[in-house]
């Protein structure tokens, strides 16, 4: 594969340094260039510097630069990373072009612009050297005519999706003339170095997500007018219920901007007019008058929501199209939104949803409805396939599932029928198919291929591993409710969590000591993963609920030595054990992470030992762990034990959550030889090469027996700092004491500075002050608040 070490990106607005950020995320020198200032600002005249300062030359550039540091969420997984990035602009740095391997344009979204900009670089660029565009609809084609033929067999559209960091969406379009070479290349290399899911999609306007997206959304803002709904009744509907964004149809378009909701909009009116639902596209009186007065969503603090007070409180207020006022939410309540609160399967939900009763049900049926017949008829217009569709709505709109995986959750013959009985005109072609999906030989997942009329495989990448897909192969060696133990192949086993959210239970503590014991004894290694929504949100708080409401004492204690057994039989396996965390990682699952011999994370992992927010310490082995490290850490630079202690002591109280998997090392939850994964198609692939490598010249580890405990003495330094924050009113009485019941343990109890101790004497002071705290009062409202609101109390 052809080596891109180098990128120029033109154009410092918001978009172009937010990609330029990813690329430096990625390991990538980054060149970040914009246009020279016209006029001097006030604090440059006053410093004496002229238009041809280079300081001011680059100042466009070096603010876009500047800038990332203060957005939110950040762009960048690091600051430090920031020093990958040099700025320049147009005019003193072209030359510099020809160093770079891939040259990114992303200045305005305006063909003249983009036109002459293309003239001015090509002189300077390297033979090879790949040319993008990051439009989010201009034809590429047109873009073309103006490049010389060496250069259009290497350009094409690679349309990024805001935030570049956290959206996982990436199309590309060719031109006529681009190398197909180049398109597979680049489609690789970005999938893998960036982490970015790949859709390929036609020179038509808006490509797809965009296009199939804000269709969703003008659709929506018709039935929601015909039917009298509110803004914010058809948001209770347009999200998870109906297989869709957390953000639903109007928060979704207070994110990306109303202006800019209206300009895709105008595009798909004025440049599509075979579109069958043209008319859909004509923006809403009261959406143009929204944007005359500025109303543009969150970027200028009011939209279809905003925040305000209301009898002195903090309230969120919706926007009442038909009084052009803002209301206080009403919290809406339907009984087919109600009925799938504790349905998991986004499939189930919608299909459930659509067949209710009520009028939520009924917009649901018919937003969803429109929908799909829309997607259905834009094939083969611009893309060749549903599964490019699909992606595109699950990655660049985060919908749950894409538009064909819901006829599939309706079942196709179902919808037919359903929606020729509203009178609604069905595809011929639609009516002949059975499912979109299914699962043939082998357990391989196939596609209905609308152009071959048969089904032909989907395709699956070098290195990824799909547990469904092994699972319907017989892949699984066993398994209860909520694990499964899979053979991932090559002597490699995998541990797989499928409880509710991934919570740590006691399906998945009895199945950690099966999962170790098959790959002890028949394998080479064990892989601890799972493909749902987060790796784990941490232990099953409501049997803990349970058990402390009952005073089931003797219940609990098991419960916390069974969950310890389980981390401490990953920690001294006979093979090596390598956790594949990725999202949220909280608390148990950050704790099964930190047992094994090493952690394979995707980037974006949120992982930290939350406990303290419902009142308890790290019980599963987490807070002895972290003692363990300080102590181990101390030892290898022959320091002092307190700085290392302090600082995994505060990570533990203040319940502190990484921002994403690079910022694991600096909190040494990730540590030399551990690794991180872009692209997390790959992550259990890559977890498993790990267990692979490890399992070479494997050498078993054995409990700790000999460990110099920190001591009395720094567990009442820091109880008197704790002591001081009291004081100033910083944190509660309780907060006290269950961080200096944390320190306790972490210090070794009350023993004198450097008295040898066990790792198993660390475990039983775990236990013994969680069931300290879990007998307090204190404790037991904030795990009943933790339940009822999902937000910790400060009692």
């Amino acid at each position: 594969m052809r080596q891109i070490n180098r990128v120029a990106v033109l154009g410092a607005g918001v978009m172009g340094a937010t990609i330029a950020a990813h690329l430096a995320n990625a390991g990538l020198d980054v060149l970040l260039l914009d246009i020279v200032p016209k006029s001097l600002e006030p604090q440059e005249e006053a410093k004496g510097l002229t238009l041809e300062s280079p300081v001011v030359r680059n100042r466009i550039a070096r603010n876009g630069l500047q800038g990332l540091a203060k957005m939110k969420p950040a762009p960048l997984y690091s600051r430090d990373y920031a020093g990958l990035m040099t700025v320049g602009n147009f005019e003193d740095d072209l030359d510099k072009l020809n160093s770079c391997d891939w040259i990114i344009e992303v200045v305005v979204e305006y063909m003249p612009i983009k036109l002459d900009l293309f003239k001015k670089i090509v002189p300077h660029l390297a033979p090879g050297a790949i040319l993008s565009t990051n439009t989010s609809g201009l034809s590429v084609n047109e873009m073309a005519e103006v490049l010389p033929p060496e250069v259009k067999k290497n350009f094409l559209v690679t349309h990024f999706f805001n935030p570049p960091r956290y959206m996982r969406l990436m199309e590309l379009v060719p031109c006529a003339e681009t190398d197909p070479v180049v398109m597979e290349m680049m489609a690789e290399f970005i999938g893998k170095r960036l982490g970015k899911g790949i859709v390929y999609a036609k020179d038509t306007t808006n490509f797809i997500a965009n296009r199939i997206g804000v269709y969703s959304i003008y659709k929506s803002i018709q039935h929601m007018t015909e039917m009298g709904m509110t803004v914010e009744e058809v948001d209770a509907v347009a999200g998870p219920a109906s297989g869709r964004a957390k953000s639903a149809a109007f928060r979704t378009s207070d994110l990306v901007g109303l202006d800019v909701l209206a300009h895709v909009g105008t595009n798909n009116y004025e440049l599509v007019p075979d579109d069958e639902e043209r008319e859909v596209f004509k923006l809403p009186s009261f959406i143009k008058k929204m944007i005359e007065n500025g109303q543009l969503g969150n970027k200028a603090g009011q939209g279809f929501y905003k925040r305000g007070k209301l009898d002195g409180k903090k309230q969120i207020f919706y926007f009442d199209y038909t009084s052009g006022d803002y209301k206080p939410l009403e919290k809406p309540k339907f009984a087919s939104v109600a009925a799938v609160k504790q349905v998991d399967d986004p499939a189930k939900k919608l299909k459930m949803v659509v067949s209710g009763a009520d009028k939520g049900a009924e917009f649901a049926w018919k937003s969803t409805r429109d929908t799909l017949i829309y997607a259905f008829n834009r094939i083969p217009e611009i893309a060749d396939d549903v599964v490019n569709v699909d992606n595109a709505m699950r990655w660049g709109f985060n919908w749950e599932i894409g538009p064909f995986e819901m006829l599939d959750a309706i079942g196709v013959k179902e919808f037919v029928g359903r929606a020729e009985q509203d009178g609604v005109a069905v595809p011929a072609i639609l009516k002949e198919i059975d499912s979109f999906y299914r699962y043939g030989q082998a357990g391989q997942k196939e596609y209905f291929d609308l152009q071959k009329k048969d089904y032909v495989p989907v395709p699956v990448k070098e290195g990824q591993i799909q547990l469904e897909i092994l699972k319907k192969a017989n892949g699984v060696v066993d398994k209860n409710a909520d694990a499964s133990v899979v053979d991932l192949g090559d002597g490699v086993f995998c541990l797989e969590f499928h409880s509710k959210m991934n919570s740590i239970s006691g399906g998945i503590l009895a199945m950690t000591h099966k999962a170790v014991k098959r790959a002890e004894t028949e394998g080479v290694g064990l892989v601890v993963a799972n493909q749902g929504s987060n790796f784990s949100v941490g232990a099953n708080l409501m049997m803990l609920a349970v058990a402390v409401a009952e005073g089931a004492w003797d219940d609990v204690a098991m419960q916390i030595k069974a969950f310890q057994n389980a981390t401490m039989a990953l920690k001294y396996a006979k093979v090596p054990v390598v956790a594949a965390p990725f999202g949220m990682t909280l608390g148990g699952g950050a704790e099964f992470c930190l047992h094994s011999d090493a952690i394979n994370a995707h980037a974006e992992t949120y992982m930290g030992l939350v406990e303290v927010g419902v009142g308890l310490l790290p019980g599963g082995g987490g807070t002895k762990e972290m003692s363990i490290r300080a102590i181990e850490l101390a030892a290898k630079f022959k320091t002092d034990v307190q700085p290392f202690i302090i600082k995994n002591f505060q990570q533990i109280a203040m319940a502190k959550v990484s921002m994403g998997a690079s910022e694991l090392y600096g909190m040494d939850y990730m540590r030399h030889g551990d690794s991180i994964t872009m692209d997390i198609d790959t992550l259990i692939g890559d977890a498993k090469q790990k267990v692979l490598g490890l399992a070479v010249n494997y050498r078993p580890k054995s409990p700790a027996a000999a460990l110099p405990a920190p001591g009395r003495s720094i567990a009442g330094a820091v109880k008197s700092q704790l002591w001081n924050m009291k004081m100033g009113n910083f944190i509660s009485d309780y907060d006290e004491l269950v961080a200096g019941y944390i320190v306790d343990v972490m210090c070794g109890g009350d023993v004198a500075s450097g008295t040898l101790v066990t790792e198993e004497y660390l475990l039983q002071l775990e236990r013994e002050y969680f069931l300290k705290l879990c007998g307090n009062r204190k404790t037991g409202e904030r795990i009943q608040h933790m339940l009822k609101t999902g937000k910790p109390l400060r009692n």
